[in-house]
């Protein structure tokens, strides 16, 4: 199977265990910057896992919405595009993947820097971290990138060596419905494709708001999932961004990407 039909498996079908994952890897104490389990500067990557990864992914920044960041993914050109999905050795790679919204996202923070600009930035369910990236870029003061397959953060160092960044923190657990943590921004792409998993999303997001005021930017290309949830009647249109050709092709349709504000009424639904 190629990877074209495997990525079709990730985005149909396969996205329902990660949830289920997401789900039941629950929060631990609260997350605050000393206190996450999670990579830094200087952590050393295994060096059998890096020769991977750099084998089997290609170094591009053609065909998404910011040729400014360098990025580590499955292309045509990669092994795996061809191979069986069940002989890659790490679990389904949904980081090598630049999925719409958090295109839509990085291109956002890096054309208004002034939203990250000397603030702290929590990027949620970061992937390839090119979010996280955006907001390294455009001058936020303290950045941490979350994602809950380790690979992806090993893939998030690598990624920030390409574009000759220090390594952010990143960790690796799964805090949603954790204690909310004081982060001036929390962005998030591409999450909302499970009910449940988009309930957790929307209740924990609301308590980061209510608790610490928190500003909440989400991307999402416009999946069913998302427009369909309660969520939608609490967002305000930010900005949609036409997605370039490759990006279209690769995501069976998607023409647009929007980045959404997240401003939820006082109450907890």
């Amino acid at each position: 199977m190629a990877f074209r039909g495997w990525k079709r498996l990730l985005l149909l079908g396969r996205q329902n265990t990660l949830a289920k994952v997401w789900r039941s890897r629950r929060g631990g104490p609260s997350l605050c910057w000393k206190r996450c389990c999670h990579w830094s500067t200087g952590k050393s990557l295994d060096p059998e896992v890096r020769a991977f990864l750099e084998e089997n992914t290609e170094v591009t920044n053609s065909g998404h919405l910011t040729p400014e960041i360098r990025l580590r993914l499955l292309t045509p050109r990669c092994r795996f595009w061809r191979e069986k999905p069940d002989l890659w050795p790490y679990g389904d790679p949904f980081w090598a993947i630049y999925w719409p919204g958090g295109q839509a996202l990085s291109r956002y923070i890096l054309d208004n820097p002034h939203v990250v600009k000397g603030r702290s930035v929590l990027d949620l369910g970061s992937g390839c971290g090119a979010t996280a990236i955006a907001a390294v870029m455009s001058g936020a003061s303290q950045v941490l990138a979350n994602d809950i397959d380790p690979i992806a953060g090993m893939a998030m160092i690598l990624n920030c060596e390409l574009n000759h960044l220090n390594p952010f923190p990143i960790t690796i657990k799964n805090i949603i419905n954790s204690e909310a943590g004081n982060w001036d921004l929390i962005v998030l792409g591409d999450m909302f494709y499970d009910e449940q998993l988009a309930d957790g999303l929307h209740h924990w997001l609301q308590k980061c708001i209510r608790i610490h005021q928190t500003e909440v930017l989400i991307g999402d290309p416009g999946r069913h999932q998302f427009l369909s949830h309660s969520i939608r009647r609490q967002l305000h249109k930010v900005i949609e961004y036409s997605l370039p050709e490759y990006t279209r092709q690769e995501n069976y349709g998607l023409t647009s990407s929007i980045v959404w504000s997240y401003q939820p009424s006082n109450s907890l639904d």
